[in-house]
């Protein structure tokens, strides 16, 4: 059964069978899948926490850019990370800082967990932004 009111949202580069995001339409809300640290061939990007949540935050990008967004659309971001510990918060900051207002910070939730389905990911993102 269709449902008219949401909208899938993709990149191209997209895995087919899940929308990376969807729009509710008439709502003016977008919420995100969760986007791990994969490089363009899908591969977790292990070479450091930075690196990885870099290219979270790049996938994150693409699907709002796909839904006619930017980051300064962003309401939420919710994080979810294995083995927590403070000194990430700095590193989070600092990656945070490249792409989202610092003026309008979004509220953020950081939740830390035991595991991600892929043994690689050491961080989950999902956001909620506003559509105009």
């Amino acid at each position: 059964m269709e449902n008219s009111s949401l909208v899938p949202v993709n990149p191209s580069e997209a895995v087919p069978s899940l929308s990376q995001g969807i729009i509710l339409k008439g709502s003016g809300v977008f919420v995100s899948s969760g986007h791990v640290g994969a490089d363009e061939k899908g591969n977790i990007v292990v070479s450091s926490f930075e690196d990885q949540l870099m290219a979270v935050f790049e996938s994150i990008d693409r699907t709002l850019r796909a839904g006619g967004l930017g980051f300064e659309h962003v309401a939420r971001v919710t994080y979810y990370i294995t083995d927590l510990e403070p000194s990430l918060m700095d590193i989070i900051r600092k990656v945070r800082r490249r792409y989202l207002r610092a003026e309008i910070p979004p509220a953020s939730v950081l939740i830390g967990i035991s595991a991600l389905p892929d043994p690689g990911a050491r961080i989950e993102v999902e956001v909620i932004a506003v559509v105009p």
